[in-house]
C-alpha cells in the first residue's frame, strides 16, 4: 500500500509539472513558480518528502522582495469555489506591490471549457460498452459553483453517452445518487476514473481503495465488477492547454 501511494505521488507530481512545463513553454518571457494552497498538502510533501512548498502568499512575497515588477497567475483549480476565491484574495492584497497582477480562471469557467473537457476525456476512455458504466469522480464542494459538476454530467448525457456519468466526493452527484441512477441500467461492469488535475489521496482511497466505503468497494457490494482508471487530467494534453489558454487571456 505504502508502494502504491508512492507510485502516484509521483504521477501527481509529474502531472503539475508537465502543466507547468506547457504554460512555460507558452509564456517564455516569465519565471516559473510554484505554490500551493493547501496546507495540507504542503505539510505533507515537507513530512514525507523534504519537499518544501510556498503558500500563495509566501511565494508573492518572496517575488516583491527579489524586485518582480509583474505576476501572472495560472491556478490549476477544477472550478471556481472557495480555494480559488481563497486564492484570488490572497493575491489581490499584493496589489499595491506589483505594477501588474493577472490571473487566469481554473479549467471549467466558460461554456466552451465544459464541453471541451467533455470531449477530451471521452476520448481517451475506453469506448462505451452496453453492460458498462463509466464514472468520473469529481472533488465536490459547497460552494454554489458545484453546480460545474451537475452540468457536465447533462452534457455528456447530451453528447450521447448515457452510461457515463458525474459524480462527487464531498457533495452532488453523490455516491449514492450515482448507484441509485446506475441501478437503474442493464449493467454489470463500473469503470472509475477521477475528474482531478491529479490522481491523489481521494481516487487512490476514496475511489479505488479496498476500504469498505470506497466508490469500489461500494460497486462491488452492488454486485459490479470495477475497474479503476488512475489518471488525473492534467496527463492529458489536451487539458493543459486549456490551462495555457486561460492563462494567455489574463
Amino acid at each position: 500500500e505504502h508502494r502504491k501511494q508512492e507510485i502516484m505521488f509521483f504521477s501527481a507530481q509529474d502531472a503539475i509539472m508537465q502543466i507547468e512545463s506547457a504554460l512555460s513553454c507558452h509564456a517564455k518571457e516569465y519565471d516559473c513558480f510554484r505554490a500551493f494552497t493547501s496546507r495540507m498538502v504542503i505539510a505533507k510533501l515537507k513530512r514525507e518528502q523534504g519537499q518544501y512548498v510556498l503558500t500563495p502568499e509566501e511565494l508573492m512575497e518572496q517575488l516583491y522582495q527579489k524586485g518582480y515588477k509583474e505576476v501572472l497567475c495560472q491556478p490549476l483549480h477544477i472550478i471556481n469555489g472557495f480555494e480559488f476565491e481563497k486564492m484570488y484574495k490572497a493575491l489581490s492584497a499584493f496589489t499595491d506591490k506589483f505594477d501588474k497582477i493577472q490571473i487566469g480562471r481554473p479549467l471549467l469557467t466558460f461554456e466552451d471549457d465544459y464541453k471541451a473537457c467533455c470531449d477530451i476525456v471521452m476520448k481517451y476512455a475506453p469506448a462505451p460498452k452496453e453492460e458498462t458504466a463509466l464514472v468520473f469522480m469529481g472533488h465536490g464542494t459547497p460552494h454554489d459553483s458545484n453546480s460545474v459538476y451537475t452540468e457536465l454530467d447533462q452534457r455528456l448525457k447530451e453528447l450521447g453517452y448515457p452510461q457515463v456519468f458525474m459524480g462527487t466526493v464531498e457533495a452532488e452527484p453523490s455516491l449514492d445518487t450515482l448507484l441509485e441512477k446506475i441501478q437503474t441500467l442493464h449493467v454489470k461492469r463500473v469503470i472509475l476514473a477521477p475528474f482531478m488535475v491529479v490522481a491523489g489521496d481521494h481516487a487512490i482511497n476514496d475511489m479505488s481503495g479496498d476500504e469498505e466505503d470506497s466508490w469500489k468497494s461500494t460497486f462491488e457490494k452492488a454486485g459490479y465488477e470495477v475497474e479503476c482508471i488512475l489518471k488525473g487530467l492534467g496527463e492529458y494534453p489536451a487539458v493543459r492547454q486549456i490551462y495555457v489558454k486561460h492563462a494567455l487571456e489574463a
